[in-house]
């Protein structure tokens, strides 16, 4: 019977569909980015000067990303949530309460390890310098597994939690007005603490980065699923509410877990002390080696550091100079480094004269800097990542599915193909992260303090050798000055060079040339370059979210469960306006070195009395709209801007704008919602009017 029904298509037919239907996918994800991409381009090109630094490479990554979404979200809705909306409906049927609390528990921990803004995580402890934040560094370096097996168990508790809520019925208001104000006592108490200040950031920013485009709609789908067969929900919308959940309780875990290694690790001291032999057995707390110590030393510390670290002049002069004579030695200190970035970011004016030979005028030498990441080794290294966060997921609601519930998809053959467009999708998404916008993220964020700082800085170091003082040439002006000037030739261009005695070692006949970049403004319009940041940063948050995947899904059930009255492009508007703002004052955090906690308070405590005049289906729906901003667009962007700006300003670390972007959506949804009921209600007020008059 089901053979003579089935449709026979000749494949180039076929094919021809499936190419409309993937160039049609294709088009939608390059849409959704193509704003924030042009937007990044633009600013940094036009408003700061700059061309981005392998821009291929980047172009690469980004062309990566838009092929990762599609097939991604294409095996999302093929593979992934099938499962879990047939887990979610029969689930309460066929048993208890403590089963649907134990599938809760292992299916948000699964979906969190398949997140691809996790691996947003990875990158984020590059800056942490371990002498200043050495809790924070050990959570990101030392052992990121506890990090991300907490934030897991966080969110696996946070959809238990959401179940037995779904099950029962239950509001969503006690559980926001017990587990805010818990968190807001927490952070500031951590923040007391000089240990355990650092991880404040962190924490909130890891509630943010949990709620993407596999968690929140594989939830929503059990939440409703749990909701309607348990008969006990007044709606649909009564399935929203737990992405809030699954924001909140990794931030608790995470604070727990600080707590926990606290003992563990050594207090926050000078870089001086850090790297002293006397510090020496506290230090490797934090390394497995004397070797990690000194690389650390050389990667991210000063010369004061470095110093330290040797007991005598000698050795310590010894290590600087094998840098330029020795690849093996240069490896060993610096990593994957290029000795060209550490010259101009690390070494002092005393270690460049150490350097005899770092870029030539006319010939950079390429072996002194490592060359990028092959795309093959990085397609490998994701492609391993996406197996262990998507088949686990998927073999456990399988088998709930099969062996518990004793049922199966309908269609097995498009689960099996959604499967594996989504591991293709997440190894295509992960390694353009890596290769495009992360990169693209720390490049704008390490130039944006440019916009307002009034000074000159510099941008690069040409070392030339077998110099000829004979080559300088005098020049004078119109007030009669007289300048020495010579000609160099540099990345095929000409120009006249302002020569400095100081710069020229006569002995050695090198010559260092300095070129500096200058302010954008000037020392007198500072103030103007701080608000070209804030516009920057808002346009930045309001573009970025505008293509996360989740939001428009969540957009789309708010449609949905609110039969209309509630438009999906409102809510994503609503929710791109309040990320925006809060990645605003998230860069504000760091220009002024603001602790996250006391930003946080505010707006929580203003959500406490919206929420309590909200209708409950509304306040889920606004408590919701805070976790899905935050995606694999919106996560890697906004995490290496603010490190950039971090690194550049020199704070402890550029965490908590994520944690920002994520608050200020709820209190511009919850506003969003408070004024689209006083209409209806004014509406219906008319309309009795008019009823009673007629």
């Amino acid at each position: 019977m089901n053979d003579k029904a089935r449709v026979s298509i000749p494949v180039p037919t076929a094919a021809t569909m499936v190419a409309s239907y993937a160039r049609r996918r294709l088009l939608e994800q390059v849409r959704s980015v193509a704003f924030v991409i042009i937007y990044l381009v633009v600013f940094q090109t036009v408003i700061l000067g700059v061309p981005p630094a392998n821009a291929t490479s980047i172009a690469g990554g980004i062309g990566m990303v838009v092929f990762g979404l599609a097939f991604f979200l294409e095996g999302l809705l093929l593979g992934i949530m099938p499962l879990g909306e047939r887990v979610g409906v029969q689930l309460p049927g066929r048993g208890g309460i403590l089963v649907i609390v134990l599938c809760g528990v292992l299916v948000g921990a699964g979906a969190t390890f398949a997140e691809p803004a996790i691996a947003a995580l990875r990158i984020a402890g590059e800056n942490v310098k371990a002498w200043e934040a050495p809790l924070l560094y050990m959570l990101l370096e030392r052992s990121p597994e506890s990090l991300i097996s907490a934030i897991g168990m966080g969110v696996g508790g946070a959809v238990a939690l959401g179940m037995v809520r779904f099950y029962y019925g239950l509001s969503i208001k006690p559980f926001v007005l017990t587990i805010v104000p818990v968190l807001l006592i927490l952070s500031v108490a951590w923040a007391m603490d000089s240990g355990l200040a650092a991880i404040v950031g962190l924490a909130w920013d890891s509630g943010a980065v949990t709620t993407g485009p596999v968690t929140v709609p594989l939830v929503l789908a059990l939440g409703i699923g749990v909701s309607r067969a348990a008969g006990k929900s007044e709606g649909p919308s009564g399935g929203f509410g737990v992405i809030m959940l699954a924001s909140a309780l990794p931030i608790l875990a995470v604070l727990v877990l600080g707590a926990i290694v606290r003992p563990a690790a050594p207090e926050p001291t000078t870089e001086e002390r850090f790297f002293s032999s006397e510090h020496r057995e506290e230090a490797l707390l934090l390394f497995d080696s004397e070797k990690d110590l000194l690389r650390h030393a050389f990667r991210r510390g000063s010369e004061a550091g470095r110093r330290a670290y040797f007991d005598d002049e000698a050795a310590y002069l010894e290590a600087v100079e094998s840098l330029g004579e020795d690849p093996g030695a240069r490896r060993a200190l610096l990593g994957e480094m290029p000795l060209s970035r550490w010259v101009a970011q690390r070494a002092s004016d005393g270690e460049r004269e150490r350097m005899p030979r770092v870029l030539r005028a006319e010939e950079p030498d390429e072996t002194l800097a490592a060359p990028p990441a092959p795309v093959p080794r990085v397609l490998a290294e994701e492609s391993a990542l996406a197996v262990q966060a998507i088949v686990p997921l998927t073999a456990l609601l399988a088998l709930v599915l099969v062996f518990y519930l004793r049922d199966r998809p309908r269609y097995v053959d498009e689960v099996v193909l959604g499967i594996a467009l989504a591991l293709v999708g997440m190894t295509l998404l992960t390694a353009g992260l890596r290769l495009g916008l992360e990169p693209l993220g720390d490049e704008v964020g390490r130039q944006l303090p440019r916009v307002f700082r009034g000074t000159e800085e510099d941008a690069e170091r040409i070392v030339i050798e077998d110099f000829d003082e004979e080559l300088v040439f005098e020049s004078i002006g119109a007030d009669g000055e007289r300048r020495r000037h010579f000609y160099l030739r540099h990345e095929g261009q000409v120009e006249p060079v302002r020569f400095d005695p100081e710069r020229f070692r006569e002995h050695e006949r090198v010559y260092e040339h300095v070129v500096r970049r200058p302010a954008l403004f000037g020392p007198d319009l500072t103030a103007l370059g701080v608000v070209l940041v804030f516009v920057f940063a808002f346009g930045l948050g309001y573009g970025s979210t505008l293509a996360e995947p989740a939001l428009n899904a969540h957009g789309r059930t708010v449609e949905e469960v609110t039969v209309g009255t509630i438009k999906r492009k409102s809510v994503v508007r609503a929710v791109s306006i309040g990320v925006g703002i809060g990645i605003v004052v998230g860069v504000a955090r760091i220009l002024y070195d603001i602790s996250t906690v006391w930003l946080l308070i505010p707006p929580y405590v203003a959500l406490i009395p919206v929420t309590l005049l909200s209708d409950e289906d509304f306040a889920g729906i606004a408590w919701d709209s805070g976790g899905v901003t935050t995606g694999p667009v919106t996560v890697p962007l906004v995490l290496a801007m603010g490190l950039g700006i971090g690194g550049e300003v020199d704070v402890v670390h550029g965490f908590g704008v994520l944690a920002m972007a994520s608050v200020y959506p709820i209190l511009s949804v919850s506003i969003f919602g408070l004024i689209v009921r006083a209409r209806q209600r004014r509406t219906m007020r008319e309309a009795e009017r008019e009823d009673d008059d007629g």
